[in-house]
């Protein structure tokens, strides 16, 4: 029997990826060498500026940032993070703010390509009227595809002083947290009913929010696309493997016709949000996964 392809990857502890990192869900055609990055976001710009990895869990803006900007990756129809996001918009318990009072106001987000902060912006608009030039937006990193520029209402300032601090400090209005948001009373969110709201979401679209999915290096799917095929079906192994009640929201999400409407939704969000230079379609996203993967993903 040849030897197993080894591909470089990286992918978040996950309940549905903890089997694949315990090496108890394998396939002897292919080897997942993981790299251990905390947080995961730290994976993301080496992943579509140098092609680091193999495969790679991305953020969904950075992914079709990326397609649009012709960098050297292969959207896989894989999500291994999506959540709720209305609840990720906080202000200090000593200066709340609603969300009919953000306009004008400083919102602090890590960067503003920042997948949580789109589905916030989309949110903000979809639930109260704003639009994301009502709203001054802070910022500390940089894009992860470097060939994009915010918008010209989003400032990026120095300092490495971290958002709840600058809530705390009065230097911001609010902040948009992802995995790093603060549980302590000292915050309050911005959206008092984003629990509510988030599960009539749910009820309505049928799926969570779509917030990082998986990509493989476009090198490795030329050179050894059998190995991307094995890599795809032990996440399809992987995420069967866990036990989930019914009619509960999940944090994953495979197959092409699957993603179809959150891709759209998501793509018309972001050129809303000027976070892409063009409109993608579905077919133009998945096309190069197709040609690797076939048409029968889940």
């Amino acid at each position: 029997m040849p030897e197993p392809s080894v591909l470089r990857t990286v992918l978040a502890d996950h309940l549905h990826t903890a089997k694949l990192k315990s090496g108890e869900i394998r396939d002897a055609r292919v080897t997942l060498s993981f790299s251990d990055v905390v947080p995961i976001h730290r994976a993301f710009a080496p992943m579509v500026r140098e092609e680091a990895y193999d495969l790679s869990e991305l953020a969904v803006v950075t992914a079709l940032q990326a397609i649009a900007y012709g960098r050297p990756v292969v959207l896989l129809p894989a999500v291994v993070a999506a959540r709720f996001q209305r609840g990720c918009l906080i202000a200090h318990a000593a200066r709340p703010v609603t969300p009919a009072q953000l306009a004008g106001r400083r919102v602090g987000v890590r960067s503003y390509t920042q997948t949580t902060g789109m589905w916030v912006r989309a949110h903000l608009a979809e639930d109260f009227g704003l639009v994301p030039r009502d709203i001054r937006w802070i910022t500390h990193d940089e894009p992860h595809v470097a060939q994009y520029t915010d918008p010209g209402f989003v400032r990026r300032e120095s300092g490495r002083a971290a958002l709840p601090d600058l809530l705390r400090e009065g230097r911001i209005d609010a902040a948009i947290l992802g995995n790093d948001l603060p549980e302590s009373e000292e915050f309050v969110r911005v959206v008092p009913d984003a629990d509510a709201r988030d599960e009539q979401w749910w009820h309505r679209h049928g799926y969570m929010p779509v917030n990082h999915m998986v990509v493989a290096g476009a090198s490795v799917c030329r050179r050894d696309p059998q190995a991307v095929r094995a890599a795809y079906h032990l996440l399809l192994r992987a995420d069967a493997a866990v036990e989930r009640p019914d009619a509960v929201p999940a944090p994953a999400l495979f197959g092409f016709d699957r993603l179809r409407e959150p891709i759209e939704l998501v793509v018309g969000a972001c050129l809303e949000q000027g976070l892409l230079p063009r409109k993608l379609t579905p077919e133009e996203i998945f096309e190069p996964a197709r040609r690797v993967l076939g048409s029968d993903t889940a």
